[in-house]
């Protein structure tokens, strides 16, 4: 069993007894080169860094330390900073390895930190850690009045932050940039983002309250104009009837397939931090304003495959949900969208050709679920009056995978 022991930026000095002896007696110790240096010297031990990239690394090293040192795990202790499960390596481990063959010992985090210096309660706060991640994450999180953490990549992410709200219109936010938490070196200052022109310490956690306007409900529906787009785009009211029927839930994964500007998958992951989306767009100017979307609404952790289904789906990770946009009549698409799901996922379809209706139809006559016809109307000048303007109808195909299938 690994022992991952949380310390400070102050290294041994806030452990208990028993915590730093596990760390002192190991055999082998891990951990990022700065906490490593925090160790007082111990003969005989050795101190493994960890390597780069870590989560594709980390595997092959911990395999290969019986080999090279003649250590197996259970006299292994890794560093971590604060709590190692607050986006800490303690969460990698347990992935690799499983919960029963790591055991935790937490210190404080640099998260319960920053509350007690803001006076900032833990359900008053989202957090969000751009901690080998995009900063446009933080985008995700804008709403008047809301308290945000940010754990920093280094000292350059408060500076990116505060670019970031100032171009999304939150430049009059505060800011609180507290820096090495927890040590004699602690250090604060404060601003606004539209001002921010300070220089921070490496190791720094970023307490914002944002002001500015409304930018967009987390539930489907976001204004057509909060996307770019060059027309290819599921409108307003038909993407919200399909994320209704897709149905994010944590966790779950979305293939976003004829994606156009990826608003459905966009908004799939703006319903929870954890969901993931893969969107599959065949034209390659159209791909990219994808991506500019996906940061621009705070989930730049989007999949983008420049491709044409079916072929582009091969390989991809399985998905819970698969919405259809485009591209529903090329021969293969249905079936491979349907032999993909999950158990009890779901398939969205939209078609506004009558071939692709007949294609829906036909799915629906064999497969059942739900067969919807979609008109909308939209209120427009005719002259000096007001008159009602259609769109195209759309058909829509949703369809549930049996449990257990």
């Amino acid at each position: 069993m690994v022992i991952v022991v949380g310390i400070g930026a102050d290294g041994l000095a806030g452990l208990s007894a028993a915590a730093r002896e596990q760390v002192l007696a190991a055999p082998v110790v891990m951990g990022g080169r700065r906490h490593l240096d925090l160790l007082p010297d111990v003969p005989g031990q050795h101190r493994e860094p960890w390597p780069s990239p870590m989560r594709e690394a980390l595997p092959a090293l911990l395999d290969g330390l019986a080999d090279r040192l003649g250590v197996g795990l259970d006299r292994v202790v890794a560093l971590a900073s604060g709590d190692p499960l607050v986006s800490g390596v303690g969460s990698t481990l347990i992935e690799l390895l499983g919960a029963e063959r790591v055991q935790i010992v937490p210190a404080l985090s640099s998260v319960a930190l920053a509350r007690a210096e803001l006076g900032w309660p833990a359900e008053s706060c989202a957090v969000v850690t751009v901690v080998g991640r995009r900063a446009e994450l933080v985008l995700r999180e804008l709403a008047p009045g809301r308290r945000v953490l940010v754990l920093s990549a280094d000292e350059n992410t408060p500076a990116e932050v505060a670019g970031l709200l100032t171009r999304s219109g939150y430049g009059a936010s505060t800011m609180h940039v507290l820096g090495d938490l927890g040590t004699a070196g602690f250090s604060r200052v404060d601003g606004t983002a539209g001002g921010w022109a300070a220089t921070s310490p490496r190791l720094n956690v970023i307490g914002v309250e944002l002001l500015g306007p409304p930018a967009g409900s987390w539930v489907a529906g976001l204004p057509d104009a909060a996307f770019e787009h060059d027309g290819q785009l599921t409108k307003r009211d038909l993407r919200a009837s399909a994320l209704a029927r897709l149905a994010p839930v944590p966790g779950a994964h979305l293939w976003d397939v004829g994606a156009g500007a990826g608003s459905v998958a966009i908004e799939w992951l703006r319903a929870h931090p954890s969901c993931t989306a893969t969107a599959v767009e065949t034209n390659p100017d159209r791909a990219e304003r994808i991506s500019r979307n996906a940061a621009a609404l705070g989930v730049p952790v989007l999949q983008v495959v420049n491709g044409c289904a079916p072929a582009a789906l091969a390989g991809l990770a399985a998905p819970d949900a698969i919405f259809v946009g485009g591209g529903a009549s090329v021969p293969g698409v249905l079936e491979a969208c349907r032999s993909a799901l999950r158990p009890g996922g779901r398939l969205v379809v939209h078609g506004v050709t009558l071939e692709t209706e007949q294609l829906l139809a036909s799915a629906y006559a064999e497969h059942g679920g739900e067969l919807t016809r979609i008109a909308v109307e939209t209120a427009a000048p005719i002259g000096g009056f007001t008159g009602w303007t259609p769109a195209r109808a759309v058909t829509q195909w949703a369809f549930r995978s049996r449990e257990g299938s």
